[in-house]
């Protein structure tokens, strides 16, 4: 276990565990209420998986109505509540504790309406990201936000952390594809916001939730806007000596006004892992960038040239443009591996913070220097289009003392991100990994603004309120008593 502190359970919820799951039962279909420990243990983490509790009770529903039953019967009997999706979390979004009732989306998976003309789809959001663009795909159409996860990542996680993907840059993260919510409120209440139409009158309570990691309510459909597939992309594959040059090529482009669909960043720690997982024909060098560009053929063609020669005033070792869909998706076959390659190599953690593009060389060279002085490495892949960082810092999780280093190392690159005019993270929540460090980006005013807009929804502090913000600054509002590693 490593170094982030949790709050001790409430031994009053603990003693009633056998009445609340009987509360649960009575009101539930009762294969959607799950208590027996050695099934319940199957959700005592997500990916964070360094940290693990077991929660007394599982619910999943199938419809917004069950999600709203049980919602009232916690909220009733003051029982805390973690909203959950498909456990991807890397930030621990979705760790219960040993008081509370783990709600899960995952029976939510029905696709409701889809308007082309429009251009909505509206689904129940434990439908999985890849899932929606499967259902449009026979129509020409697709959804923009593409996690790497996006095979098993649901929407509700999707909105809950407002996620991005590799073709964010031109296309925007969720929030900028979210038009409207079904929502339950922390007391049962169904509440509808948004829609397919665009505009609106009043203050963005769409644009507040997204991103609100399950604190504010729990969403259990969503209408998302949806775009037709575009004439023709074509993806470049472009290597470099060193990985301070890649940073330099991203920020070439990006000041000279092309609008690529995707740059990602890989660099050669990655590189090594995924040829041997994937073999994806990657070259052998310090960092490669994958440019995406799309549109018409004299379209793609223009971009191209200019991409040459934003790249070729910095020396690359290889400047490879794809030349057909079989090529496409092997250059874009390691990137999606990425993650599942990197895991051959050991434990890993994978970080999440956003700097200025034009930051970017600073920052590699410093997570480089940060690298050497922990004694642990680092690989890097990552959104290099709008600067969001993945550092990946391999442990070994069965030596003494490695975890709390890796977590110590993560902790300055976060920090590094904030002191460059970046922030904490991009896409994957802050959760419990970055809920110590919110200080370092917000000041005390801030957090307390966050704090009671929070209280808004949710008076009693019963969604996942030991996520986001600090234990310290947001003891008053839960009442509870911390406990250490």
């Amino acid at each position: 276990m490593g170094i982030i502190a949790m709050p001790e359970p409430d031994r009053r919820i603990l003693a009633r565990a056998s009445y609340i799951v009987d509360r649960l039962l009575a009101a539930l279909p009762p294969d959607t209420v799950i208590s027996d420990p050695k099934e319940t243990r199957a959700y005592e983490c997500d990916a964070l998986a360094a940290y693990r509790c077991p929660p007394f009770a599982v619910v999943l529903p199938r419809t917004t109505e069950e999600v709203s039953a049980a919602m009232k019967i916690c909220h009733d009997l003051g029982v805390p509540v973690i909203p959950r999706g498909a456990g991807t979390s890397l930030a621990g979004g979705a760790l219960p504790t040993a008081d509370s009732v783990v709600i899960g989306t995952i029976r939510l998976r029905d696709v409701l309406e889809v308007d082309t003309a429009n251009r909505f789809i509206r689904v129940q959001t434990g439908i999985t990201n890849l899932s929606v663009s499967a259902e449009l795909e026979a129509e020409g159409f697709f959804y923009a936000p593409d996690p790497s996860s996006q095979l098993a990542c649901t929407i509700a996680g999707n909105i809950a952390m407002n996620s991005g993907g590799a073709h964010c840059l031109k296309y925007g993260v969720t929030t900028n594809n979210l038009m409207g919510v079904r929502m339950v409120m922390a007391n049962g209440d169904i509440v509808d916001l948004g829609g397919p139409l665009l505009g609106g009158s009043g203050l963005d309570i769409l644009g507040l939730l997204c991103g609100s990691e399950g604190q504010l309510a729990i969403i259990t459909e969503a209408t998302l806007r949806i775009l037709p597939k575009p004439e023709g992309a074509r993806p470049i594959l472009i290597g470099f000596d060193s990985a301070e040059t890649a940073g330099k090529c991203v920020a070439s482009i990006i000041r000279s006004g092309l609008l690529p669909v995707a740059i990602e960043y890989m660099d050669n720690v990655c590189l090594r892992a995924i040829e041997t997982f994937a073999n994806a024909g990657y070259p052998n060098c310090a960092a490669v960038l994958i440019v995406e560009v799309e549109g018409s053929d004299g379209e793609i063609l223009h971009q191209i040239e200019r991409i040459r020669q934003i790249a070729e005033e910095l020396n690359p070792v290889e400047f490879r443009i794809s030349r057909n869909a079989d090529e496409s998706l092997a250059i874009w076959k390691g990137r999606k591996s990425a993650f599942g390659a990197m895991g051959r190599l050991g434990d890993y953690l994978c970080l999440d913070g956003t700097v200025p593009v034009s930051q970017l060389p600073y920052t590699l060279k410093r997570i480089g220097e940060l690298s050497k002085e922990y004694g642990l490495e680092v690989a890097n892949v990552f959104h290099a289009g709008d600067g969001n960082m993945h550092p990946l810092i391999l442990f070994n999780a069965n030596a003494p003392g490695d975890l709390e280093r890796a977590e110590a190392f993560g902790a300055d690159i976060l920090r590094l991100c904030v002191d460059v005019g970046g922030c904490l993270t991009g896409e994957h929540g802050v959760g419990i990994e970055k809920r110590d460090l919110m200080t370092k980006q917000y000041s005390a005013e801030d957090l307390a603004i966050q704090m009671e807009i929070k209280s808004v929804f949710d008076p009693n502090w019963l969604l996942n309120s030991a996520k986001v913000f600090p234990l310290e600054a947001s003891q008053p509002y839960r009442g509870e008593v911390v406990r250490g590693r």
